[in-house]
């Protein structure tokens, strides 16, 4: 899936209707592509979902000075939203028609510092196992050489919707 640009991007909720009449990777799919619009925490954080496939889904972010703690790094809230977004996105790819799944929880580890320095991040979810009622995946967030910043797991219900 490509990458739009933010400034055509639209944001805010697809209809319970169009949630309902898509598998979850058709949906995830939709995200990535702008077929359908990301939610506003993405506008305001300002990340972007980049690839979606069946149990995998990217999203990246350019760290701006909006986003840093008092200590000048970025808010480990913001690595947390991240590997929520695409470890939830990734278990919701391998789902049926309506059907949906909401976080459970989820645990993350900082590894290295983000600062404006680090430049382009990039967050990727990949399921671990998806049952009927509960999803596992986990998540890195890598800089754009490679390097390993965070890393999480998360556990998701799975609902009828």
């Amino acid at each position: 899936m490509g990458n739009r640009n933010m400034a055509t991007r639209t944001y805010g909720t697809a209809s319970t209707e169009q949630q309902r009449g898509m598998s979850g990777l058709e949906f995830v799919q939709g995200l990535a592509s702008g077929a359908l619009p990301l939610n506003t925490m993405a506008r305001t954080l300002g990340y972007e979902v980049v690839e979606a496939e069946s149990g995998r889904v990217a999203i990246t972010l350019e760290p701006t000075d909006a986003l840093l703690d008092p200590w000048g790094t970025v808010h480990g809230g913001l690595t947390a939203t991240l590997l929520d977004s695409c470890m939830g996105l990734a278990i919701q790819s391998m789902l049926d028609k309506g059907t949906g799944s909401t976080t459970l929880e989820f645990k993350i580890s900082l590894v290295r510092p983000i600062t404006l320095e680090t430049g382009p991040i990039r967050a990727e979810g990949t399921i671990l196992n998806v049952g009927r009622r509960v999803g596992t995946a986990d998540g890195r967030v890598t800089d754009a050489k490679g390097r390993l910043l965070a890393h999480g797991t998360t556990t998701c219900l799975i609902f009828p919707s």
